[in-house]
C-alpha cells in the first residue's frame, strides 16, 4: 500500500498536502483500492467554505458511491476538472493526477488532528 510521507491523513481516508495556505486533497491509495474502479467523481462545492469533516463530494465506483470529506476546514478554491473525463486517474495516481480539490485553509492547527504516514499505515492495518 502506497502511503507517502510528508502528507497528512484523515480517518475518512483523505490525504492533504499543504503548500503555504493552500491544501491539495485526494483519497488515499487504500481508499481507491477499497472502492474499486472509479467511474465518476462528483464535486459541486467549488467556492464553498466547509468545516473539517463535512462532505465535499462523492466518488462513484462500479458497485458503490462513497462520500469525500474535508480533512481540514476552508474554502474550496479549485476542483480537479480533468476527473470529469478521466475519473480513473484516482485509481491510477491517487497522490498525483488523481487529486480532488484544493482548499484555502481556514485553520492550519486542524492538521494536528490528522495522522502522519506511519500512523495512517497502522490505522489501515
Amino acid at each position: 500500500m502506497n502511503v507517502p510521507s510528508g502528507l497528512k491523513y484523515s480517518n475518512e481516508h483523505e490525504w492533504v498536502k499543504l503548500d503555504s495556505d493552500i491544501a491539495t486533497v485526494g483519497i488515499t491509495d487504500y481508499a481507491q483500492s477499497q472502492l474499486g474502479d472509479i467511474v465518476f467523481v462528483d464535486i459541486q462545492t467549488e467556492g464553498e467554505t466547509l468545516a473539517q469533516g463535512e462532505e465535499f463530494g462523492a466518488i462513484e465506483a462500479v458497485k458503490t458511491v462513497a462520500g469525500a470529506f474535508m480533512p481540514i476546514s476552508g474554502e474550496i478554491v479549485e476542483v480537479n476538472l480533468s476527473l470529469e473525463s478521466n475519473p480513473e486517474a484516482v485509481n491510477i495516481d491517487p497522490y498525483g493526477e488523481g487529486w480532488l480539490i484544493r482548499i484555502k485553509a481556514a485553520d492550519l492547527s486542524e492538521l494536528d488532528n490528522l495522522m502522519d504516514a506511519e500512523q495512517y499505515l497502522a490505522y489501515i492495518s
